[in-house]
């Protein structure tokens, strides 16, 4: 049985989404976040950060299996053109960047909180498929395990490097700040 890719990446950001927001909301990770990262822009930040790399290490495995023929896996096409991942990470941040113009998850409702924090998760995840393929973007050809695919993880490092310093940065910016 061959399973198509597109299916694969939608169950495994389903399952990726459900897991990070049973562990938010039901669990003591949850608990230790909210205490910890007490303003939501940082809460978003560390959630998005955490999704996106387990959503680049995912994929990366996703393609390897695919690219080595381990599974059922196989490449997304349509009419006989491969769909790259990017395509997919590029209507995600789409749907997110709409969701954030039109203010949801902007409330304290816990419905809100929710949304706030699905809305973080799915711009992770994103991002991870957009950056991924980076180097596809520069060099117009698919260059993913060449040498040139390396500009996909420089991409990956700095961007997650970004995200790392929005969660944990910003604070410790805020309180040099103050000490001023």
């Amino acid at each position: 049985m061959h399973i198509s890719g597109a299916w694969i990446l939608l169950i495994f950001a389903v399952l990726a989404a459900a897991g990070m927001l049973a562990l938010l909301h039901l669990t003591k990770i949850g608990e230790l976040v909210h205490t910890n990262i007490p303003d939501r822009p940082h809460q978003r930040l560390f959630v998005a950060s955490v999704s996106f790399f387990v959503t680049f290490l995912g994929v990366r495995l996703l393609v390897a299996a695919i690219t080595h023929h381990i599974g059922p896996f196989g490449w997304v096409e349509v009419g006989g053109r491969h769909i790259h991942h990017l395509v997919w990470g590029i209507l995600i941040l789409l749907v997110v960047g709409y969701a954030w113009l039109a203010e949801a998850g902007s409330g304290s409702t816990p419905t809100s909180i929710f949304v706030s924090r699905l809305l973080a998760i799915l711009y992770g995840v994103g991002a991870a498929l957009t950056l991924d393929e980076f180097a596809l973007w520069l060099n117009l050809a698919n260059v993913y395990w060449s040498p040139e695919g390396r500009e996909s993880i420089d991409a990956i490092i700095l961007f997650g490097a970004a995200l790392a310093v929005g969660t944990w940065g910003a604070p410790l910016f805020s309180a040099l700040k103050r000490r001023k």
